[in-house]
């Protein structure tokens, strides 16, 4: 299915809208954490058991692409940062957001042995928990793709309560570092410290999307645009929301890294390449690639290097056109992770 293109992106409302007081919210539905490391993770976060605060959880349907995209701008917004997300409290006042490597079911695996990136935003964030289990008890639709099309869900004013250290470090009791699998196989001792309590707690908005999955060979057309698709929606409800929260049009940051490169199986360089697009469809200022090591850094110079060799006439292109010309640069699907 191709995604809508329309001449003016509109300013829908969401499919879905809740808003929760943190600690009532803990309360009513505490975290479901079944395994053991997890707990120790939780304890540190929250040792009475809830977090303050309060939750503004959204839902939304896939919003139509714009009718044009301008690659030079596009260009333009992309901010490289070494290592991953750190979610220093922004310098402008401008509202920022972090991508959620979500699965097709919001924060699934939450409280599962598992540790990639969705699950570790959900334990340094443990409202986030709540808000899944508050969902499933209200039957409210926690899907972020449904009907194979994008469902954004996005979170503002989620507590960080703790940051957990997940490098290789033998010293401190965990040679294999804790990200992925290698979390579930760590001593409770190891995952307690490196967990690391944040006092007061930091502010996070967070935009769940879900990548595509499973491919293999060449990107074909359709692929390419439900990930444009998934990022723009997301990227675009995220400028929404903060444009209704704040009253004003400042220009949003999202955060970012390579989504949907771990377990999904993803191409480094071309979901750099969509992500930027996507934000500038979206009309966001600036899109921080949060890229982890030098390897990283070299595909993101990649993706910048081919969407800058697009401009063959500094114009905007047809959405179509471009999806059409991202297609011809013929990028493979990478190999899952295993995490």
């Amino acid at each position: 299915m191709t995604p809508p293109i329309a001449d003016v992106s509109p300013n829908p409302e969401p499919l879905d809208r809740g808003e929760f007081d943190a600690a009532t919210l803990m309360r009513q539905y505490p975290p479901v954490l079944r395994n053991p490391n997890k707990l120790v993770v939780f304890r540190v976060a929250c040792p009475d058991g809830t977090a303050g605060g309060h939750l503004s959880y959204s839902r939304w349907a896939e919003m139509p692409l714009p009718a044009t995209a301008d690659p030079g701008r596009a260009a333009t917004l992309l901010a490289v940062r070494d290592g991953f997300y750190d979610y220093e409290p922004p310098t402008e006042p401008a509202p920022e957001w972090h991508v959620n490597f979500a699965d097709p079911r919001l924060f699934y695996a939450y409280g599962s042995s598992l540790f990639a990136q969705d699950e570790m935003q959900v334990a340094e964030h443990p409202a986030l928990g709540s808000l899944r289990e508050a969902l499933v008890a209200e039957r409210r639709s926690t899907l972020t793709v449904e009907d194979g099309r994008p469902r954004p869900v996005l979170v503002m004013s989620a507590e960080r309560r703790v940051r957990i250290a997940t490098d290789r470090s033998a010293a401190q009791g965990r040679p294999n570092g804790l990200y992925g699998n290698a979390f579930a196989s760590a001593g409770s001792d190891a995952v307690r410290r490196a967990t690391t309590a944040i006092d007061p707690p930091t502010i996070s908005n967070i935009i769940a999307i879900a990548a595509p999955a499973g491919g293999h060979g060449r990107y074909r057309k359709d692929q390419i645009e439900l990930a444009l698709a998934t990022a723009h929606s997301g990227f675009r409800a995220a400028v929404l929301e903060s444009s209704r929260a704040t009253g004003s049009n400042a220009g949003v940051a999202v955060h970012t890294g390579f989504w949907g490169c771990g377990a999904f199986g993803g191409n480094r360089v071309m979901m750099t390449l969509l992500q930027v697009v996507a934000a500038e469809m979206a009309t966001v200022g600036e899109l921080v690639m949060h890229v982890g090591d030098a390897a990283g850094q070299e595909a993101v110079g990649q993706a910048e290097a081919l969407l800058r060799g697009m401009l063959a006439e500094d114009r905007p292109v047809r959405s179509a056109e471009l999806v059409g010309l991202i297609e011809s640069l013929g990028l493979e699907w990478g190999q899952s992770d295993g995490n």
